[in-house]
């Protein structure tokens, strides 16, 4: 779910990336469980898809999507060790020692689709914080290539080890249901491997419903859901 394979280099645009950050303000004035903020792109469906949220994890409605600030580094640089030891890349083409103003440069040009790797499609990633700690984060594609259609799909997400089973994950999609509708996804698709009890929980609380299983190159099963 964390990494994009071959992709068409598609640009989004500036007008794209305004209405993406709208939805980013729009996540934080959600509120409980299957309500979502009026205004923000998509939300009566999103309304619909999210209507069971809740059911798999505590609602963690103080959670904010947010992008990575300057004052992020050293925690961020934690996060990204933490998640490495149990083969979960937290910050996508972040790598330790890389300059942090310049990742945050790529981060914020691969939301307008500028200088994208070969591989990648335009994209959102965020952290997801409570108060002014750091919890998680999400990468939020706003089309798919080859790879995502299959396995990868429009939304990764991670939760750090120490911040689990607070309902952080559930939160994290489901305001990252918000920000994929604002750029113009209508059916997003959500995978997680298939003996991830946890997230196949967090998915199909968010309205994911079971498409396939797919495997590949000998690699674990992977369960593919579509969120209407």
């Amino acid at each position: 779910m964390q990494t994009a394979g071959d992709a068409d280099t598609a640009t989004g645009g500036t007008a794209l990336a305004r209405e993406v950050r709208g939805a980013e303000q729009a996540g934080r004035a959600t509120g409980g469980p299957g309500r979502v903020a009026r205004g923000a792109g998509g939300a009566a469906g999103l309304e619909r898809a999210v209507g069971g949220v809740g059911g798999a994890e505590r609602v963690a409605p103080e959670l904010r999507l947010r992008p990575p600030r300057p004052a992020d580094e050293a925690v961020f640089a934690a996060g990204h060790r933490a998640m490495a030891a149990e083969g979960f890349v937290f910050g996508l083409g972040y790598q330790p020692g890389k300059p942090w103003p310049a990742y945050l440069k790529e981060l914020e040009d691969h939301r307008h689709g500028r200088n994208l790797p070969g591989g990648h499609v335009p994209g959102t990633f965020l952290v997801a914080s409570v108060g002014q700690e750091i919890v998680g984060r999400t990468s939020v594609r706003f089309m798919l290539n080859a790879f995502l259609a299959e396995r990868g799909g429009h939304i990764g997400y991670g939760v750090l080890p120490q911040h689990r089973r607070r309902g952080y994950a559930t939160e994290i999609l489901r305001q990252s249901l918000i920000i994929a509708r604002a750029a113009g996804v209508g059916r997003v698709l959500v995978t997680c491997d298939e003996d991830n009890v946890g997230s196949r929980a967090v998915i199909e609380a968010c309205g994911g419903v079971l498409d396939s299983v797919v495997t590949l190159d000998g690699k674990p099963p992977v369960l593919r859901f579509w969120i209407d």
